[in-house]
Order: C-alpha cells, then structure tokens, then sequence
C-alpha cells in the first residue's frame, strides 16, 4: 500500500529526530502527529498536532490509530506494547520484534552472533551469581546496563573483577553485559533503509569519533579500504534482511587494530551519525524514513559533497546569551541545525553543524577552528 502526501502520518517520540522527521514530511506535503509527553517537544512544536501523553495511553494510541495512516518512532525506548498495539490497525515501522531486540544488549548480542557476524567478547550479568563467571574474563572490560543505555550513560570501564564488582554495586538489580574492550583503530556506522519488499539502500559509511560517550564529529566518507567498506555493509544489511525491517536502520562497527569488523549495536531509527546525509546526500535519512513507511521507493543515497557532523552540546552556551552563530552563518559551508530545545545542559544535543568541503581533512580543521571560537569564555 502507498500512503501518498496529503496522508497524516504518527510520530512516536518529540524529540530532535522526530522534528526532523516532522520537516521531511511536512515538506513533502504529509501531515504530522506527534506523541510525546513533554510540553516543550521540539518535534511537537513543528508538528500538525501534538498529543502530550505518556507512550502507553490508550485513549492517546487510539486517537493515532484513528487518524494516522502509518507510525513511526524516533528512539528504540518506547514500549514494544505500544508498537504492538498500534500494529493491530495500521501500519508500524519499526516493528515491536526488532525494537524488543534494540532495546536489550544482551538479546541484541546473541542476534548479531545468530547472523554469523562477530562482537566484541561478551557476559551476560543478571546477578551477584553471574560476576563469578567474570573472574576469568579478558580484562580490561565495559560494563554496560542490558537496558535503557544511551550516550555513554550506565557504562563503566573495569580493569579487574575488583573494579567490575565495584561498578555491578552501582548498577545492580539491572541485567548488565561486560564486553571486552577493543583495540579500537576506528568506529563506524552504517544507515540505511529497507523497504518491505526487501530492498536495502545504504548511505556512504560515516567515520566516528565520541568525547565522553558522545558522538562528537561523524566524517563521511568513511576511510576505510574497499574491503572493509563492503564488509560493514554487507554486515548491516544482513541484519536489516534478518530483522525483516522496513525503516531507517543504523549499525555501529568497531574496527579493531588487526582490522577485525566487530558489531557494536544498532538503532532502529534515523541515526545521529547519519545527520550528514541532510546536506551532503541526494536524500537524507528522514526523507528515506518517510518513505519506507508510506511503502515508496528509497531516494537515492549518493553522496555529492565530502562533511564533517558535529555535534552541538549544550557546553558551548554561555552563562548568558547564546553561542555566536554569526560565526558559523559567516560561512557558506556550514550548514547550521538546532533543535528547538529550552533549555542548554552540559552533555544536551542542542544541534549539529555539516560542513561541507572538498574532503573531510578540509571539513574537520575548519569545524576544529569554529569549535575553539565558539567555546565559552
């Protein structure tokens, strides 16, 4: 089925990816309603509606379902009931199966191994019970909550069955992983979309780097050999075939020192790290994800400039005031996004820039260059 513009589509989730999601669409002549319980949502705010309600309010759901031709959602933490629900009357990309897998590292894992594809050394620690096993385990290593980790948030680095109880004692009575922590040369992601039919279009490799948990710059492309650039792919869509997902998938790669390709996690969603395809593709990934679930064919993901992502955190605000952006809008490559938020905090994705250049050396002394002005005095 084709749900064609003109068409109002459900957003689960309001915060900066929903907004963008609700700009694609709303571009392309779709109305937009979107459920969120904060007041101040920054995807409510440029929506058609905004139901403020709690993810598993049914008079909420059922208002959807009402008057939404198809749903979607911005981050995998909403509950899998919610999608199931929903499901029972329209369409729902992504599904509740593959957002249960997203949503729990362990089942997340043993997916990924089930697919043939390799992680990182990992134990699953559910309790007091299970760190014994740990006592044998290839230090150094991360412990990780199972669930409803996100941007550094409930890891911890342990060098010892010492450190790792000491970690377990600050996280317990949640289901935990321990992963073995990689020789990393470099990190990448893969986005891409599938159709229900099956069809897969991927977007050019993008190049991470994370300060404290967080993304902080994402270079596409990607400088990986032609070989490990296929690898990644081939890996990230045999999850989206094994998934059976229709959507905007993400897949982040750790790439060892040996050039080993190792499978970090996914999110069933547009990507932070896929920010770039908004100025630097022939269609972005919240274009793509308006397509998917309306059942139209993929744009094209080529990619017709070399960009550096980075990251706006709200530590770049001063005490008073805002950053000077005449810094950035001085400059005709840079391409300046923010996200409607209240309220800066230190560590808050406040926005991001893409700057554009001739190759991504280029791109990244220039945003290095913003970055030293633009920081607080």
């Amino acid at each position: 089925m084709t749900i064609l513009p003109g068409s109002t589509l459900g957003m689960l989730g309001g915060g900066q990816l929903g907004r963008m999601f609700v700009t694609a669409a709303r571009t392309m002549g779709y109305e937009v309603i979107v459920l969120d319980p904060d007041s101040n949502s920054p995807a409510g705010k440029m929506a058609s509606q905004h139901l403020q309600a709690a993810y598993d309010d049914r008079p909420a759901l059922d208002y959807l379902a009402q008057h939404c031709a198809a749903i979607s959602t911005e981050f995998e933490n909403i509950p899998a009931d919610t999608l199931e629900y929903l499901a029972r009357s329209l369409p729902v990309h992504p599904s509740a199966g593959a957002l249960r897998i997203a949503q729990n590292r362990v089942l997340e894992k043993q997916f990924f191994s089930d697919l043939g594809l390799n992680t990182a050394l990992y134990l699953a620690i559910d309790s007091e019970t299970d760190l014994a096993q740990a006592e044998s385990f290839e230090y150094p290593a991360i412990l990780k909550t199972a669930m409803l980790g996100y941007d550094g948030k409930g890891q911890f680095v342990c060098n010892s069955l010492v450190e790792l109880r000491a970690a377990y004692d600050q996280i317990s009575p949640r289901p935990c992983v321990l992963e073995k922590k990689i020789d990393l040369a470099m990190e990448v992601s893969v986005v891409l979309c599938r159709s229900e039919a099956g069809d897969v279009e991927c977007f050019p490799v993008a190049q991470n780097e994370h300060l404290n948990g967080i993304l902080d710059f994402s270079a596409a492309p990607a400088r990986l050999s032609q070989g490990l650039e296929t690898e990644v792919i081939q890996a990230a869509s045999r999850i989206a075939h094994g998934l059976n997902y229709c959507g905007v998938l993400a897949v982040e790669f750790f790439i060892s020192t040996d050039d080993e390709v190792l499978v970090n996690e996914m999110a069933p969603r547009p990507h932070n790290s896929g920010h770039f395809t908004i100025d630097a593709c022939e269609t972005s990934q919240f274009e793509q994800q308006v397509r998917m679930m309306c059942g139209i064919p993929a744009g094209s993901s080529r990619q017709h400039s070399a960009v550096v992502m980075w990251n706006i955190l709200g530590d770049i605000w001063p005490q008073h005031g805002t950053p000077a952006w005449n810094q950035v809008l001085s400059l005709g490559n840079m391409k300046l996004h923010l996200y409607g938020k209240t309220e800066a905090r230190n560590g808050r994705k406040m926005g991001h820039i893409n700057c554009l250049a001739s190759d991504t050396d280029e791109a990244r002394q220039q945003l290095d260059d913003l970055k030293k002005k633009l920081a607080p005095g």
